[in-house]
């Protein structure tokens, strides 16, 4: 009583085929391979746009030297315009 028997197996497949039709099934299934296909492509599409895309030059600048030219900067330009 717990498991099913073959019966009840044939019974669901033909309710299965009289109500979605032959045609409806397969097509069915063709969707779902276009679709494992598509995934398929985008993750190798992923997966070589990570090794190919070379890593990002990491420069930085150093706010403290450039605080400081920005301030010997601008006491320079303030003397010349007082002289």
């Amino acid at each position: 009583m717990g498991s099913m028997s073959i019966w009840h197996w044939i019974v669901v497949i033909a309710v299965v085929l009289l109500l979605f039709g032959r045609g409806k099934i397969s097509e069915l299934m063709g969707d779902v391979a276009q679709g494992i296909k598509s995934f398929k492509k985008g993750m190798a599409e992923d997966d070589t746009a990570k090794t190919e895309t070379p890593p990002a030059d990491g420069k930085t600048i150093d706010h403290q030297a450039a605080s400081q030219s920005g301030t010997a900067q601008t006491t320079a330009s303030s003397a010349q315009q007082r002289t």
